[in-house]
């Protein structure tokens, strides 16, 4: 009888496209979402701040509470090669420890019931036989691994090291790949994406890469996350607002606007550029900007948190995450004076209700419009409506659009779409199909 597997994974989506390769290396396992009967587990672990690890910890718990005798269980990722010796010594429930460096080699490591941390921090390339999860037709593309900036309050590089970039050949060769198996959406993502290539000394590394995948027949749309404000320039932003397949789509973490406290927080930029590089995104034609913000870092003042407050306010983002700040070791701000926790969650709570504001705003601006969009499958509002994406947005972070008029086309899951944007109830987008692509 063929084994079960059962995957989990936490965190980003750079996990999610290492947890794709160690599917494809476990390919003669069939998939289960029941845990309960898989005889193997595996949870792709994040270890990026306190309230991640917490999920990690807790899910490899529950499910080794619920496992069936004699299953195997795996722990890799993030978490456990940031501290693989102290999770190694506190959870005997494990039964295979592995980090950042092996999810090629996760079917050997099973057949061996051996841990191993690779001293080297794995990047997927064209050939590591990837299964994508989750789409039909949308796909990530990990760009690089590691990171060469040193934010305060970040602790990756300590375990991803440095800018790792992948050749561009490379990459060309796993989008051609899928857009042959049917992909035609692309994310194109790594820590720092807007350093692409640096290390290969590539001055604009990523405008290379547009222009590469822009001469790929038969992608029809993609988008690139996680800019970083002192590596992107105005070229980068004109090469995503003029390319035919890019989505106009800025994902730029700005994390705070006060010059103090991006100073403190080693972001080495500061208010004015950031807002110059923000100001020149939005004035592109149909641009969407998504940024995040931490709220409780040390140093920040009330003046400074005011000030932060009254920026995203008026700047008007489609979309924002606000991040409680967790105190980290190995990163310079562990060992500054502390925020008081519930100072930090009252200051998260404020920006997260801008944040809302200001996706509803965004959301509002789009009544009326005419957009191209992909229908993902039944809603889970209501059988009758459907799920469906408008191109620009990402995938899962974004939101979805309810479609609850086909205007009796065939629907098709995949596929793309016009359709007019019709109303806005509460916070739900509703739209009308016209035609299909």
């Amino acid at each position: 009888m063929q084994k079960k597997l059962h995957l989990v994974s936490l965190g980003c989506t750079k996990n999610l496209v290492d947890s794709e390769v160690m599917l494809g290396r476990l390919k003669e396992y069939e998939i289960t979402d029941e845990n309960t009967e898989a005889d193997v587990i595996i949870v792709n672990t994040c270890g990026f701040i306190d309230a991640a690890k917490e999920e990690s910890i807790n899910t490899v718990l529950n499910l080794h509470n619920e496992r069936k005798k004699d299953s195997i269980l795996v722990m890799s990722g993030c978490l456990s090669e940031r501290y693989k010796e102290e999770l190694q010594a506190e959870m005997p429930e494990i039964d295979i420890f592995t980090g950042v460096g092996d999810y090629e080699k996760i079917d050997a490591l099973i057949a061996s019931k051996q841990s191993t941390f690779s001293p080297e921090v794995y990047l997927a390339t064209e050939t590591s036989g990837r299964v994508i999860t989750g789409s039909n037709y949308h796909a990530y593309i990990k760009i690089a691994e590691g990171c060469n900036q040193a934010c305060s309050f970040c602790a990756i590089p300590s375990f991803k090291g440095k800018l790792h970039s992948r050749s561009l050949s490379s990459i060309i060769k796993e989008v051609e790949m899928l857009v042959g198996e049917g992909y035609y959406d692309f994310s194109f993502i790594s820590q720092d994406s807007s350093s692409y290539g640096r290390d290969m000394g590539l001055k604009d590394g990523l405008i290379d890469l547009i222009n590469a995948v822009e001469t790929i027949e038969g992608v029809k749309s993609a988008r690139i996350l996680y800019l970083y404000p002192s590596t992107t320039t105005f070229e980068l932003i004109d090469a995503i607002a003029d390319s035919k397949i890019f989505q106009t789509y800025y994902d730029m973490p700005i994390q705070h606007i006060d010059d103090a406290v991006l100073k403190i927080m080693k972001r080495g930029f500061g208010e004015k550029k950031t807002i110059e590089l923000l100001e020149y995104m939005k004035s592109k034609p149909n641009a969407f900007l998504r940024t995040s913000v931490i709220a409780g870092h040390p140093g920040e003042t009330e003046e400074s948190f005011e000030k932060l407050c009254n920026f995203m306010e008026s700047f008007g983002f489609d979309r924002f995450n606000t991040f409680h700040y967790s105190n980290e070791e190995t990163t310079t701000a562990h060992s500054m004076e502390q925020i008081p926790q519930e100072i930090i969650n009252k200051r998260a709570e404020i920006l997260g209700a801008i944040a809302e504001a200001s996706t509803l705003r965004s959301l509002e601006k789009m009544l009326g419009q005419t957009i191209t969009l992909v229908i993902d499958g039944e809603s889970d509002e209501h059988e009758y409506l459907l799920s469906a994406r408008p191109l620009l947005w990402a995938v899962d972070i974004d939101g979805e659009i309810l479609i609850n008029d086909t205007s009796d086309l065939p629907v098709e899951y995949g596929k793309m779409y016009e359709a007019k944007v019709t109303e806005l109830v509460g916070t739900q987008l509703l739209a009308t199909l016209i035609k299909s692509h």
